[in-house]
C-alpha cells in the first residue's frame, strides 16, 4: 500500500495512506509436527490437567487467531497443512468456518523422528494457491509455525517468484550444544525474505509459555497490505508505573518485540 507526505514547508511533514480496497485473505497454516512440538510447557496446564505441549499451544492460539480474524472480516478463509520432512495436507479446502480448523485438528498428531525440513513442497503448494487467490482478487498468506532447535529448514524457489506473503513463528528450545536456533531462525528469516510478495515477520522465542506464543498470534492478525517493516514494530506498547510527569521514564518492567534483522542474537 502506497503512502504520501504532506508538508507545510517547514519540513515537517504527515504520512497518510491512499485510500484502497485491501483483499480478502486465503491463510494457510503449516505447523511443524517434528518431535520437538511435543515439548511440554513448564507452566501452562490445559483444562484436562495433563501437561500442555507445544501442539497443545499451536491449536489453541490458531483458534483464536481465526476467530479474531473473522470478527475482523467473515470472508477469510484458511487451510491447513503439516511439516514433517516436507509439507503435506491437513485440510485442503480453504474455509470460514471455524470447525475447518477442529477437522484439521482431529488428524493432526507429532512424528518420532524427523531430520529433514524441505519447505519447497509447502512453497510449490502456496504458489499453486496463490494464482487461485488471485483470480478471485484474494490475498493468499502462509503462516508457518516451526519448533525444531537443531535442524535448519531449506527450499529451493525462484527468488523472483513472490506470489505470497509468509509469515513464521519459531518456538524452540535454549541453545546448546545439541540445538543450534540462531542458525535456524536465520534460515526461517532468509526464507520469509526470500518468498515473500508482502512484509512477512518472523517471530521467535525460547520460553515455553503459551501467552507469548497467543501474544505473536495477535501480532499476525495484522493485514500483509497494511503492514510496516518488522524493524519498525512498536507493538506490544511498553508497559509503566504511572509516574509524575517530572519523573516519567520506562521501567524495568517494559516489554519489547526485536527486530528480525539476522544480526538479532537469540537470548531466550
Amino acid at each position: 500500500m502506497e503512502g504520501i507526505v504532506e508538508g507545510d514547508g517547514s519540513g515537517a511533514g504527515r504520512y497518510t495512506l491512499r485510500p484502497t480496497r485491501l483483499s480478502n485473505e486465503d491463510i494457510l497454516f503449516c505447523i511443524d509436527v517434528g518431535p520437538e512440538s511435543m515439548v511440554e510447557h513448564k507452566v501452562a496446564m490445559s483444562p484436562n490437567r495433563r501437561p500442555s505441549t507445544r501442539l497443545d499451544s499451536i491449536k489453541q492460539a490458531i483458534l483464536v487467531f481465526i476467530n479474531a480474524k473473522l470478527t475482523i472480516n467473515p470472508e477469510n478463509r484458511f487451510a491447513f497443512a503439516s511439516l514433517g520432512k516436507s509439507a503435506s495436507w491437513l485440510r485442503k479446502e480453504f474455509s470460514s468456518e471455524v470447525e475447518s480448523a477442529f477437522a484439521a485438528f482431529r488428524v493432526l498428531s507429532a512424528t518420532s523422528s524427523s531430520s529433514n525440513a524441505d519447505l519447497t513442497s509447502l512453497f510449490r503448494v502456496a504458489a499453486h494457491e496463490a494464482k487461485k487467490s488471485r483470480a478471485q482478487n484474494r490475498l493468499l498468506r502462509v503462516i508457518l509455525i516451526y519448533c525444531r532447535s537443531s535442524i535448519r529448514p531449506h527450499h529451493q524457489w525462484p527468488v523472483n517468484q513472490k506470489l505470497f506473503t509468509l509469515d513464521v513463528v519459531y518456538l524452540h528450545d535454549k541453545p546448546g550444544p545439541d540445538n543450534c536456533p540462531q542458525e535456524v531462525y536465520n534460515s526461517l528469516v532468509d526464507a520469509v525474505e526470500h518468498v515473500s510478495e508482502y512484509e512477512g515477520y518472523t517471530l521467535e522465542t525460547g520460553q515455553l509459555l503459551a501467552r507469548i506464543l497467543f501474544r505473536y498470534m495477535c501480532m499476525l492478525l495484522s493485514h500483509p497490505q497494511q503492514r510496516c517493516p518488522q524493524d519498525q514494530l512498536d507493538i506490544p506498547k511498553p508497559l509503566g508505573k504511572k509516574l509524575p510527569a517530572a519523573d516519567s521514564m520506562t521501567t524495568d518492567d517494559s516489554i519489547t518485540v526485536s527486530g528480525k534483522s539476522e544480526v538479532q542474537n537469540i537470548r531466550n
